[in-house]
């Protein structure tokens, strides 16, 4: 038996023994619900738990002879992700107890890899900006970001090994950071987005929430069906993004991008300034554009025939969209496009581009998830990022840096956030 308690094992750890029999799924099942009895009455991370289809569920893995590579693990689903068993209510009155006949492609990958899907975690209204209960474990008076808050706080909390989120901004990276774990979204459409409610269809990803770079990979290689990535043998070559939004970054962010390169250089990554062609600070503006547009068609049902029951914030949001020009809405996709094609000529030599991900710690109140500028500027981008909880703020709370991979380089990235948040752990 480990010494830690089962919850707080690794993705990597309860695959590794509950395969050798070291301990059973149940055990590990057991552990997180009671972190989460203990826990979750002050956090809110969990839109659905059902303790005894949970323990079924590693009963059943225990049983086998034969264990997938996620035996045990528990994982939490974002709650606009169908899963055939549990009510998926989208953070919206208009679902409450709706339910699916199928799985989500990606929960049913989880499931045939013998993961225990322990529940649906809390998300935002639709996976949009309006605020949910979830609060940060690290301090309950702050937001623990969103739209994939139940996510990012269960996995910080030590109630859930893996969790997933979606981002069509920054609801991945965002939340990730202010809980402080790590937060992957992926290249763009790479893990399989049917059985998700489209927020902005372009835009959309699965992503994925763990307390390692390692459990990111052994997810996201059941998802994909890719090998597990392998360590670098050198150190990266790494290009430096402060990006034109440098200066709405606070000190704390700005801090832990400098003093992550202080401390990388010695170790021996190759660290050299990258800079963004002008026209890249459009892409701000086209994401005005293309969320409410895709959005409004995205919920054109619930619109026409529940409209009393959506939120004032995301009520504006879809009335904007259906006024948007057809060719507007296109000029800014090709604008985004535009601004892809350069990508390969911006990285150059380098492996992947660190750059801050957050404006600062978590802000107080509840009534906001944060600012979304330094995670959805990428995501517009369609490109593979991930966030490391490398570096604390003034009040102690977490900040993450952010790694950026070429467009479908995605085992690269993590090849080298593996080698970033080993070398920053050691020094």
């Amino acid at each position: 038996m480990p010494a830690r308690n089962l919850n707080q094992l690794s993705a990597c750890e309860i695959a590794h023994g509950v395969a050798a029999g070291a301990f059973t799924a149940e055990a590990v099942t057991r552990a997180c619900l009671e972190r989460i009895e203990e826990r979750d009455k002050h956090i809110k991370a969990w839109a659905f738990l059902d303790p005894q289809l949970a323990l079924a569920q590693a009963r059943a893995i225990d049983a086998k002879v034969s264990k997938g590579p996620l035996a045990g693990v528990s994982v939490g689903i974002k709650d606009i992700i169908a899963t055939h068993d549990m009510p998926t209510d989208m953070g919206s009155p208009i679902y409450r107890n709706n339910r699916t006949a199928a799985d989500a492609s990606s929960v049913a990958l989880a499931r045939g890899a013998d993961a225990v899907i322990l529940g649906k975690t809390v998300t935002c209204e639709f996976a949009g900006l309006t605020p949910n209960v979830t609060r940060n474990p690290h301090d309950l008076d702050r937001t623990p970001g969103g739209s994939s808050s139940g996510s990012a706080a269960a996995v910080a909390d030590g109630m859930v090994a893996l969790a997933y989120g979606t981002q069509t901004g920054g609801s991945v990276l965002r939340p990730a950071s202010f809980c402080g774990v790590v937060g992957y979204k992926p290249t763009y459409n790479l893990i399989c987005r049917d059985g998700i409610k489209f927020a902005a269809e372009s835009r959309d990803t699965i992503g994925l929430f763990a307390r390692s770079v390692e459990d990111v990979d052994l997810i996201a290689s059941v998802l994909t069906g890719r090998p597990r990535v392998a360590q670098r043998e050198t150190p990266p070559k790494i290009g430096l993004c402060r990006t034109h939004l440098w200066d709405h970054a606070r000190p704390e962010a700005q801090h832990a991008i400098e003093n992550a390169v202080e401390r990388l250089e010695p170790a021996g990554a190759v660290v050299r300034d990258v800079s963004l062609p002008e026209s890249f600070s459009a892409l701000a503006e086209a994401r005005t554009i293309v969320n409410p547009f895709e959005r409004a068609r995205s919920m054109a049902h619930e619109w026409n025939a529940n409209r009393p029951l959506i939120s004032e914030g995301l009520s504006r949001q879809i009335e904007e969209g259906l006024t948007i020009p057809y060719a507007r809405y296109i000029a800014s996709l090709q604008r985004m496009q535009n601004c892809r094609a350069q990508i390969p000529a911006i990285f150059g030599d380098a492996d992947i581009l660190l750059t801050p991900c957050v404006t600062g710690e978590a802000p107080k109140g509840l009534t906001s998830t944060g600012d979304t500028r330094f995670q959805e500027f990428w995501t517009a981008l369609h490109v593979p990022a991930i966030t490391l909880p490398t570096h604390k703020g003034p009040n102690g709370l977490p900040i993450g840096i952010q790694l950026i991979g070429r467009l479908y380089e995605d085992e690269t990235l993590l090849a080298a956030a593996l080698w970033v948040s080993q070398v920053l752990a050691a020094c």
